[in-house]
């Protein structure tokens, strides 16, 4: 059944203050616009004249601020370099709330830099300063012990997976394990590298091409969806599977005897679907930090979703923008 107007307010209102530890791959998102306006004599590629140039959190930075943006407050724990980006990335989040006491250096590695390159809102080129090596056996204990340590004054547990090292086989388990020690939700936001290593969670959410290959099969459809999610609901033994799918939306499967759901697209314009799924999964982990009926979370999700993707570039929804959106567009699947 699909939650009803009254409903979704009431969820979205118990999403204040619940506390979240985001744990995953940070990074910083940096944008350089300008104008194209000649091609280089040195190569055949345009000339970028810069006009403007910014960063943002980016993974599961993102991910945080969007937790903190919706109502909740995030604390962050992850890995980061000995450099500028950095403390460009602390400044950042100091400002929009986030805990970041979390963040622990590694001066072997840069800070994930991801710098997009466009002229008149077209990107052009995107440089990328990282390594996906994994974390060092010290750096492992210091990131299990940061996230122990602040456990203590969560409501749930949240990996955002990026695939770039902070998250090893031994560092997701022992997270995971903490985590069900002291009865918090857990909710995973996948890449294919670890995607078996995540058994056992409360939200399995990955997206439509990372359960492809996973999985080995088409989605195509609500039923290839379903199929998939109860592949996965199955061979992972979690509480609930959302499969994001882009512009066809999202399907629910929750344990057995629940219906699916599947909750359609409402962005009107899609400009960027860059920091869409961590969009999603921010307003799926508050859902289970207070208790929110996921079915409610799930079109919550997909309205947060709506409004990010209508936005250029890596951005954070509010609640205020939520409810908006739930006004334009209703709810239903």
């Amino acid at each position: 059944m699909i939650p009803g107007r009254e409903q979704l307010l009431a969820g979205l209102e118990r999403f204040a203050g619940a506390r979240v530890l985001v744990f995953g791959d940070v990074m910083v998102d940096e944008y350089i616009d300008g104008d194209a306006l000649r091609i280089s004599p040195e190569a055949p590629v345009p000339v970028v004249s810069i006009h403007d140039e910014f960063q943002r959190p980016g993974g599961a930075a993102n991910v945080a601020r969007n937790v903190q943006v919706l109502g909740g407050q995030a604390t962050l724990v992850g890995l980061v370099g000995e450099d500028g980006a950095a403390g460009k990335l602390r400044a950042m989040l100091s400002r929009d709330g986030v805990d970041a006491g979390g963040l622990i250096t590694d001066p072997t590695r840069p800070t994930t830099l991801k710098t997009r390159v466009r002229a008149r809102g077209q990107q052009i080129v995107r440089v990328d300063r990282e390594s996906t090596r994994g974390a060092a056996p010290e750096l492992e204990g210091a990131l299990l012990s940061a996230i122990s340590s602040r456990l203590a004054d969560a409501d749930a547990l949240l990996i955002e997976d990026y695939d770039k090292g902070t998250l090893t086989p031994r560092v997701i388990a022992g997270a995971i394990a903490a985590a069900t020690a002291r009865g918090l939700p857990v909710a995973v936001d996948p890449k294919i590298r670890c995607f078996r290593e995540y058994r056992g969670v409360s939200l399995f959410k990955p997206n439509r091409i990372e359960a492809e290959k996973a999985l080995a099969v088409g989605i195509d459809s609500d039923q290839d969806a379903l199929r998939a999610a109860q592949r996965l609901l199955r061979e992972l033994g979690c509480g609930a599977v959302l499969l994001t799918r882009g512009a066809a939306g999202m399907t629910l499967l929750q344990d057995a005897g629940r219906e699916p759901l599947h909750v359609r697209a409402t962005a009107c314009e899609v400009f960027d679907v860059s920091g869409a799924g961590d969009t999603v999964i921010a307003t799926m982990t508050l859902a289970l930090a207070s208790g929110v009926d996921l079915a409610a979370a799930t079109v919550l999700a997909g309205l947060a979703a709506g409004v990010e993707v209508e936005r250029v570039g890596v951005a954070a929804v509010t609640a205020d923008e939520v409810r908006s959106a739930l006004s334009h567009h209703g709810a239903g699947a």
